[in-house]
Formats: structure tokens, sequence, C-alpha cells
């Protein structure tokens, strides 16, 4: 299969509500946009959006990234791209993993083919910081099917526990409890959280301290009266090993575009699997297409519910045959195939480069 064309797009897209994380709050997602056409028509669609401040990457060398490698694929084979591509995911995981999807999609990779029905379960954030608040929005959030929450920490120790003891008698017994720090919490503070933590009702505890703080994390675990899970802390099977190896680490989150693409993650699955540890996957601040291949990669892997909800959090949807969702859960539909709204596309276009026949266009 050849590659004729990459259109390499960024968006910008308004959300339906502020988003707020331990080091920033989110009003709008900004995804680098792959569109990947092959000789004989077929179209594939990727996406990495790099949020400042959780990786090395930037929005601006994702871009230049993602065209420089644009120019170079056309006219190449789709092999002869990913095997480039993943030459390079150690150093640009973000934005070759855009590239792959893509690729992977434009070859209708078979984890992406469902052949049976399949009810994918989302997990929930809790936005609301007030007690009587956040009773309303888990009520409102069990009414719309639910059945996982997850809590935002990462702040203050003491006002973070506060507000996870308002969940926990929102949800009494109704639901599972999961919680994010986001690497927002240095050792002591993690330990002083992690430690003081009633269990009642929570699943787990999500990246205490920052992704390199290997010792840090491994501290916050040994003291947690919850297992804890790793995320952004995880961007390769050998960081899979390391991580089975620390008493109280008990799961892992897995990103798409972290990991480096569909074959990646699939690979990365399995290592967790044989290591031990239970799973999370998904993309909370990723669009529908993300969310769409997160879903179809994890179904056979993956039973507690996922992190694909990015797509939920924006005002308008990417797909013109918008991905199936129902009461809480992705609904994963045999024949079931995106196809890209082209309207909203250049509603929200802010820059694009197109390459074809080896040249910019």
């Amino acid at each position: 299969m050849i590659i004729s064309e990459i259109i390499v797009r960024q968006l910008t897209l308004p959300l339906t509500k502020p988003y707020r994380v331990s080091f920033r709050t989110y009003t709008e997602f900004e995804p680098i946009i792959i569109e990947m056409r092959s000789e004989d028509g077929a179209v594939g669609w990727g996406e990495a959006y790099v949020p400042p401040g959780s990786t090395a990457e930037t929005i601006d060398s994702a871009w230049r990234y993602c065209c420089e490698m644009s120019g170079r694929f056309v006219g190449k084979s789709v092999a002869a791209a990913e095997a480039v591509l993943e030459a390079n995911v150690s150093s640009a995981p973000f934005a070759s993993c855009a590239m792959l999807t893509a690729a992977a999609v434009l070859k209708r990779h078979p984890a992406l083919d469902v052949s049976v029905s399949r009810r994918i379960p989302l997990l929930v954030p809790i936005g609301e910081k007030e007690k009587g608040a956040i009773a309303e929005e888990v009520e409102r959030r069990l009414e719309e099917g639910y059945r996982t929450v997850k809590v935002k920490v990462g702040w203050d120790v003491e006002q973070d526990l506060a507000r996870v003891g308002f969940v926990q008698d929102a949800v009494a017994g109704r639901a599972a409890i999961t919680m994010d720090a986001n690497r927002g919490y240095d050792r002591d503070q993690g330990c002083r959280f992690a430690s003081t933590l009633d269990p009642r009702d929570i699943e787990l505890f999500e990246q205490p301290c920052e992704a390199d703080e290997w010792e840090a994390n491994a501290a916050v675990a040994r003291v947690s009266t919850v297992p804890l899970m790793l995320d952004e802390s995880i961007r390769s099977e050998a960081d899979i090993d390391r991580a089975s190896a620390i008493a109280g680490v008990k799961l892992i989150k897995l990103k798409l575009k972290r990991v480096g693409g569909v074959d990646r993650a699939l690979s990365a699955m399995r290592r967790a699997q044989q290591r031990g540890l239970d799973i999370c996957l998904g993309d909370g601040v990723a669009t529908e297409i993300a969310c769409w291949v997160e879903a179809c990669v994890s179904r056979d892997f993956v039973t507690r519910a996922g992190d694909m909800n990015g797509f939920l959090k924006p005002r308008v949807r990417l797909f013109a045959n918008p991905l199936p969702y129902d009461r809480g859960d992705i609904v994963l539909e045999p024949g079931y195939w995106p196809e890209i709204d082209r309207h909203t596309l250049g509603a929200h276009e802010v820059r694009s480069e197109r390459y074809t026949t080896g040249a910019l266009v």
C-alpha cells in the first residue's frame, strides 16, 4: 500500500466546561490530526494532543515532526513509513503515535475490526468541589449510567482528602471510585494522602508523583491504603517490568499516544498481563479518533472502566457518524467504521499542511 497524500492539521476544540487537573485547567483541546491517504483511495486518521507539561514533547515540536515525516513518506509504502516511525517512538512518542495510528486505520488493522457487539464502560470525572454540589453531580452521573467515578487530586492534601470523602459519602457503595493526582504531589504529600485514605469504595490511586520519580512513587505505594496505578511513568515495556516489581503497584495506565500506536499498545497490554498487573486504558484529553481506537484495542484485555472519555468533553464531535455511546459505555458494533465530519474539521482548523507526491502543496 503506497501513501499518496498526508495532511497535517491542528484544531482548537472548545470544551463544554473547564476540565481541571493538578497542573492545568483545560478550556479547549488542541489536537494534531493526521489524514493519510493511499493510492487506492483508502484514508486513515490519527491524532495526538500534547498537553503542555505532560511530556518533553510540545505541540510545536510534534507539529514539526509530523510535517517532516509527512514530506518523507508520500510516495513510500505504509510499511516503510511504519518502520521509520517505530524507530522514533522513544524520542517522539506522541507525534509518532499520531502517524502510526493513521497508518493502522489506513490499512484497517485487525484490532479495529469489531465482529461482535461490545460495550466498553467509561469512568467519569467529578468536577465539583463543594459537598452539596458533589452529591448532586454524583447522583446525576449515576442516573446517566456510570459505574465508576474519578476524583482529581494533587493540590492540597487536606482539601483533597475532604473532597474524596464527600464523593465517598455521595457514592455510598453504588459505584467504584478512582483518584488521579496527575503527578501533583511530592513524596511526603503523596505518602500523607495515600496513608490517610479511607479505602471505602476506592478502586485505585493514580500517579501521585512525577513520572521519573520512581522512588517517590514506590514510597507512596508502600503506605497506600488502596492499590496504586502508574500512568505517566509507563512509556515502555521496560517500565511495565519495573512497575511490576514495586510492592503496592497493582495496575498500570496506558495511553495509545504514550506507548506509540496500536501494535505497541497490544504488546504492552500482553506484557502487563504476563507481569500480573491489571490494566486501565484511555486518554481523557483525546478526540473521537483516539478514543475509538483505544476502545477497540482494549476490548479483549481490559474489564474495568476506561479513560477514553475525552471525546465527550468538546462541544463538537469529529465523526459524521458519532462514536456510539450509551449510558456510560462506548458501544462497539460490528461493521462500524468512522467517517470524519469535514465541516467540523474545517470549522476548527487553525493550521494545516498538505503533502503529496513528495512536495508541500
